[in-house]
């Protein structure tokens, strides 16, 4: 083989050595166009509405111990709003009954008009929950409960008096289920009155159970 054929033969190689060179270099074409369309029609999906059960409605009924009157059975409703999970503001009105018996004996007549009379008061009140809880039903169930502390004002109408009423206490929760619980409460409803001829400040204890639902 001369020089010049072999120099031609070298070059050949080399342009075959190129063209492999740079058709490895180079990806694969990717063709643009879907395969596969699809021809599902999209429906249209609507959210639920979850209920945020942060007001509550409640029945209720104990008894009520008036100072110099008595104790007698009381009964009301109370409606309220949860703020937030520590956090709530309740609402009262309830009805029980006082008794001048005892000054029957002493004064003619009495203090009131009849030996009975009707006592009617109303409140609006702020709860905290200071510690929820649980309590075991058996040895497998168990039910949150909430431990509160609650405070307010309102009005007290008896005997024609209508005073304004401070009061303060605690209550317990215990829930049935997301939408019901049982209730008792402990409160002492603080009033002055002049049905003895003198105005004195009086504690009235309060001590009730019920049930409230939530929605």
């Amino acid at each position: 083989m001369t020089p010049t054929t072999h120099c031609k033969a070298l070059l050949a190689l080399a342009a075959v050595a190129t063209v492999f060179a740079a058709n490895a270099a180079d990806p694969p074409a990717v063709p643009n166009e879907q395969v596969v369309v699809p021809e599902v029609d999209r429906r249209d999906v609507k959210t639920p509405k979850f209920p945020s059960n942060d007001f509550e409605f409640g029945i209720f009924g104990g008894s009520y111990a008036t100072q110099n009157f008595g104790t007698s059975g009381v009964g009301g409703v109370r409606l309220g709003y949860h703020i937030t999970e520590d956090f709530f503001v309740e609402g009262v009105y309830a009805i029980t009954k006082v008794s001048d018996q005892q000054f029957r004996r002493i004064l003619p007549g009495g203090i009131f008009p009849t030996e009975k009379e009707t006592l009617t008061y109303y409140n609006l009140s702020v709860g905290y929950n200071v510690l929820p809880g649980e309590v075991f039903l058996g040895g497998r169930r168990a039910r949150p409960t909430q431990l509160y502390l609650i405070t307010g004002v309102g009005s007290t109408k008896v005997d024609d008096q209508r005073r304004p009423t401070l009061n303060f206490g605690l209550g317990w929760r215990v829930f049935i289920n997301d939408h019901a619980a049982l209730q008792v409460d402990l409160r002492d409803h603080v009033f002055s009155l002049d049905l003895l001829g003198k105005r004195t400040s009086t504690q009235n204890i309060e001590l009730t159970g019920g049930v409230t639902v939530y929605f």
